[in-house]
């Protein structure tokens, strides 16, 4: 069984049809236990950093998202990747989970439009390969982050380079929405289903 984390954020319904697309048992829920019971655990989200942390709060799902991403595969999209880092920018300066090293910024003001919406070439060298490098994948947000130790793939916008996945043993999250992005998305999401747990002590 697949859980997909519902903490009020968007997106949920097309994070489950992709899975449901391919197979997987899946089932959304914002109950602790059932997160934790669950083999494998999908973080997604669209929407504003502070209300998902306050959202997570809230639910008393900040300790067991924690707890899920150092015990099982999880895997964190979009919101949900950016969650995972220590703070952003958005809404003022927000601290989030701290489960992976590294500060979410705002794209600079100039001649690309922010947010960045839609298809955009990926560089990647992750050793499970989730990610095809020097395909396209969709993105749609305002705010990025830096590159880390963690980071197993790039991409480019507003000139300048930013991750657009990242990797830490078990753990695996990404800029991009990979059930919104066709055929490579759908494979990546299989990969994920099928990939063996391994555990996650070590560092990226």
């Amino acid at each position: 069984m697949i859980a997909i984390v519902d903490y009020k954020a968007g997106n949920l319904t097309s994070v489950k049809n992709a899975f449901d697309a391919i197979g997987a048992d899946t089932v959304v829920t914002r109950d602790p236990d059932a997160i934790l019971r669950a083999e494998r655990v999908v973080f997604p989200g669209v929407g504003a950093a502070k209300s998902a942390m306050e959202n997570l709060g809230s639910l008393g799902l900040v300790d067991v998202v924690r707890r899920a991403a150092e015990s099982k595969p999880f895997l964190g999209i979009c919101l949900g990747m950016q969650i995972l880092f220590e703070h952003t920018e958005e809404d003022g300066g927000v601290d989030l989970l701290g489960i992976l090293p590294g500060r979410v910024r705002r794209f600079p003001e100039g001649a690309d439009k922010v947010p960045q919406i839609g298809w955009n070439d990926v560089v990647a060298d992750d050793p499970r390969e989730f990610v095809k490098s020097g395909e396209e994948y969709y993105f749609v947000h305002s705010y990025y982050v830096e590159k880390n130790p963690c980071t197993v793939a790039v991409s480019s916008y507003a000139g300048l380079e930013f991750t657009a996945a990242v990797r830490r043993g078990d753990l695996f999250a990404t800029q991009f929405h990979p059930e919104k992005s066709g055929k490579l998305g759908l494979q990546l999401l299989r990969a994920f289903l099928n990939t063996p747990a391994d555990g996650r002590r070590q560092s990226c």
